[in-house]
């Protein structure tokens, strides 16, 4: 990668992204993914048209890592990709997730749920609502520790046998766990949030990744929002149907203190004739160089515009300097990821 003096430039942001292997043996991506939940789901009202013509930018920008879930939505996410990936299957890698069971008669009902009969459940219903024959990746979503890894990722595997998913994934897991899980069956990729504001995964799951040839698929790279600057002083308003209203980072002082914090972001953002998310995901993936493991981030967005802007960051390499400047960063953050954090690696590591 190279700097770039004005990477949000037209010109430069229709370029295809260079492409890598997701895990040893994986399948060959895009460096940057792309996360789908927003699209359809969490972020509040959405433009279909805008959203569609979003969705046919990753093609064009050669980000081929579409990323969704079965609880996006109660899968009305898998269900909107559907025509997409139709009109692209042989252009983009699909991946999405099992772990989340919720009930239609009961709206307060959720469970984790990893148990062999239900990922055989999960899995079918995914095929009928993205209308394909094969899933690309598999992931677990949620571990529910009450069920052995080892049946959870060998009915997993037994759907690879079966021709219904190509690649396993796990996310929100320890490094322990997926030493674990990889010793059943090859994990292609572990998705968890890692970002400028969020490093709990260097811990243990960012060495084993690495060791095991395992790629890392950082979710929210950009801090739900966050990292783009667009939460300043007080915090931005956020709209009825906004899930981040729930999040602690987005509440009150810590929204102002953290907001704070990207004072660096912006310099080097300046300097640069960049933005800031293109610096928080410019640090993302020279986490791969650090730590010699592949990263994939998967931003997400609405906006054509900010697809390609993302697409772009791809093309910065960050300075010592400007790497050093960021660095404290993830140890001042005020406030958790979620309200709760009983469902993440963190809860679990030794």
């Amino acid at each position: 990668m190279s700097s770039i003096s004005n990477a949000s430039s037209t010109s430069e942001t229709m370029e295809q992204i260079r492409k890598v292997e997701l895990g040893t043996g994986g399948p060959v991506v895009g460096v940057q993914g792309f996360g789908a939940m927003g699209i359809s789901a969490a972020y509040g009202e959405t433009d279909d048209a805008a959203a569609r013509d979003t969705l046919e930018a990753t093609v064009e920008a050669g980000v081929t890592l579409i990323d969704t879930a079965d609880m996006y939505g109660g899968g009305a996410n898998e269900e909107f990709l559907a025509p997409f990936v139709a009109a692209h299957r042989d252009e983009i890698t699909l991946a999405t997730k099992f772990g989340f069971e919720y009930r239609s008669d009961d709206p307060g009902y959720r469970a984790i749920r990893n148990d062999p009969a239900y990922i055989k459940k999960a899995v079918e219903a995914s095929l009928r609502r993205l209308d394909v024959e094969v899933i690309d990746l598999y992931y677990m979503h949620r571990r529910n520790p009450d069920v052995p890894l080892a049946e959870s990722v060998g009915a997993m595997a037994e759907l690879v046998g079966e021709g219904k998913v190509k690649h396993l994934g796990l996310s929100e897991v320890t490094g322990a766990e997926l030493r674990e899980a990889h010793a059943v069956h090859p994990i292609a990729a572990l998705q968890t949030e890692w970002s400028v504001f969020s490093r709990d995964v260097e811990r243990s799951a960012v060495g084993a990744a690495a060791d095991l040839g395992v790629a890392f698929v950082p979710y929210s790279p950009l801090g739900r929002g966050f990292l783009t600057g667009a939460f300043t002083d007080a915090g931005k308003e956020l709209s009825g149907g906004d899930f981040r209203q729930l999040l602690p980072r987005f509440t009150g002082d810590n929204a102002k203190a953290n907001a704070a914090l990207l004072a660096p972001l912006h310099q080097i953002a300046a300097d640069r004739g960049a933005t800031t998310a293109q610096i928080a995901l410019a640090w993302l993936h020279q986490r791969s160089q650090v730590h010699g493991l592949t990263v994939v981030p998967i931003p997400g967005t609405r906006r054509r515009a900010r697809l390609l802007e993302n697409a772009a960051a791809t093309r910065i390499t960050l300075t010592p300097g400007e790497l050093a400047l960021l660095e404290p960063i993830a140890g001042q953050v005020a406030g958790e990821r979620y309200s709760d954090m009983s469902l993440t690696s963190v809860a679990r590591e030794a």
